[in-house]
């Protein structure tokens, strides 16, 4: 293997584009699987970026026309009443982790329809490279409901339903069917929903959160990641992770991923005890979605634009609408007014986070905490270089896609972090897998971001590392993912048994797939 691996490596780095390398790595995964996982084990900091964010989003637009070999199953608006028979179509009768989308969503893209397939694939690919589930036991799935991207229902080549996309009972229904028809072969999977739109993201997490094994990794597992990041941070900037509940953290964007964040955070700030309720910690978060702040429409203010809110708060999002402050208030006016030591952007809009704003809060922080989230990195809410620039390279940076270190000069350079929920995801899945959870609980969640706020050194902190680099992505994993087991025992929704004496850490390191040819010789010993 040691000269296939040299060779494809070398072909691979040959590859002039991104895009190209993707492709190069599509056509291994195709036809050997192994080195595939061999190759990118290896080389997880270089590559999870081609198979996944940022390079993926590029590859999810011109699906279609990159096409060469279905992986995965679809299930389509033609397909009611036969999902039942078509789960048997798939080859394996062991499935551990089912990643399901209906492109509606896909990263800060938009609706991309049946062309979201990409991300499912990547996602399974992180599970099996960094949390060692098998192969053979994922499954890669787009739920075709339609699409209302002009471009592509124009597109001869678009290889989805050419309609305008389901909604209403007519959507929910659909969803119903399937999930019947995967569980009822598959009854311990763990179902990940994947770039669902909102509200359908919430409304589907809550239907099925209690009823089988699932999460949503938009609300959920961004949620764990993001609590880590802002944990860490808090470590590297000499405080506790109790301090959580002093902090002052404006949210850009009012989404599924937004809102999601934000309530993995209140979470927290309420199992930590400081706060006495839910709402004493909503008064910590100020959100803002693009007509501006979620406040009181009946305060009148100068700094408010002429147009009013056209659409209605629903219920979690009324959560964070300040009773004491003008609605639609100007992102810049909130920052001055609120001064934050946090600001997170979950927007998929690039630019959001102005100069005026960032500069605000270096003014009132030593070390302000910049989380433009969005992926793929063009369109995040801000880049590094001009986070560190905007704050005289005092800031704590993470971004939902890769970013450089940036050179502030004299000798020092400007840590950047990947707040990506890879770090989270993965090991969640692994744990839940070994256990044989039941259910997956908020627990599982706010463990998952205790871990990794953990994992750095107090030396990386000090300099704004705030997570181990991608490359140590399985350690990463064994660790949560043991502590996820551990999670499902002690709540009662673990299923597998343990044996006398066996202890959990190994039982979850055993469980690692680890990519080597199975011998055709029989070795004696």
């Amino acid at each position: 293997m040691d000269k296939q691996l040299l060779r494809v490596k070398r072909n691979l780095d040959a590859c002039e584009s991104p895009l190209d390398k993707f492709i190069f790595l599509s056509s291994l995964q195709d036809r050997n699987e192994t080195l595939f996982y061999k190759l990118l084990i290896q080389n997880l900091e270089e590559l999870s970026g081609v198979i996944y964010t940022p390079t993926v989003g590029l590859a999810s637009q011109k699906s279609h026309s990159i096409y060469r070999r279905s992986r995965g199953m679809y299930f389509s608006s033609q397909d009611r009443g036969a999902m039942s028979a078509m789960v048997y179509n798939w080859p394996h009768d062991e499935v551990d982790v089912i990643v399901v989308t209906d492109g509606s969503r896909v990263l800060g893209l938009g609706d991309l329809g049946a062309n979201g397939m990409q991300i499912p694939i990547g996602k399974l690919s992180l599970y099996v490279a960094a949390g060692g589930i098998r192969p053979r036991a994922v499954l890669p799935v787009v739920l075709d409901v339609g699409t209302n991207n002009e471009s592509l229902l124009n597109d001869p080549l678009y290889l989805g339903m050419d309609h305008p996309r389901l909604d209403g009972e007519e959507y929910y229904s659909l969803v119903d069917e399937w999930v019947t028809a995967v569980t009822s072969r598959w009854p311990n999977a763990l179902i990940q929903f994947e770039d669902f739109k909102y509200p359908h993201a919430y409304n589907l997490l809550k239907k099925y959160q209690n009823k089988i094994t699932c999460f949503n990794d938009d609300i959920q597992s961004t949620s764990a990641i993001t609590l880590a990041g802002i944990l860490a941070s808090l470590k590297a900037r000499g405080l506790q992770q109790d301090d959580l509940s002093e902090e002052r953290i404006v949210c850009v964007g009012s989404g599924s991923a937004g809102v999601g964040v934000c309530e993995g955070i209140i979470d927290c700030m309420v199992a930590q005890g400081r706060v006495r309720t839910r709402d004493e910690a909503y008064k910590r978060i100020w959100m803002v979605d693009h007509h501006g702040l979620l406040g009181n429409n009946e305060i009148v203010d100068d700094a408010q634009p002429e147009g009013r809110r056209m659409n209605e708060l629903d219920e979690r999002q009324s959560c964070y609408a300040k009773q004491d402050m003008p609605d639609c208030l100007p992102l810049d006016q909130v920052v001055e007014r609120v001064k934050p030591s946090v600001i997170l952007g979950l927007t998929g809009v690039p630019g959001v986070f102005t100069e005026k704003a960032i500069r605000t809060m270096a003014q009132h922080h030593e070390r302000p905490v910049v989380f433009p989230l969005s992926n793929p990195d063009t369109h995040a809410e801000c880049s590094a270089e001009q986070a560190f620039k905007w704050t005289d390279g005092r800031a704590i940076f993470a971004s939902g896609s890769p970013f450089k270190d940036v050179d502030l000069g004299e000798g020092r350079y400007g840590r950047t972090n990947q707040c990506n929920n890879s770090y989270s995801f993965p090991g969640l899945g692994l744990g839940v897998t070994v256990s044989r959870a039941s259910r997956v609980t908020p627990n599982m969640f706010l463990e998952t971001a205790r871990v990794i706020a953990g994992l750095a050194s107090r030396s990386q902190l000090k300099e704004g590392i705030l997570f181990p680099g991608v490359q140590d992505l399985r350690n990463v994993a064994l660790a949560v993912g043991t502590r996820v087991c551990e999670v499902a025992y002690d709540e009662g929704v673990a299923t597998a048994k343990l044996k006398p004496g066996e202890l959990l850490a190994d039982v979850v390191r055993g469980s690692m797939f680890i990519p080597d040819y199975v011998p055709l010789v029989h070795q004696p010993y």
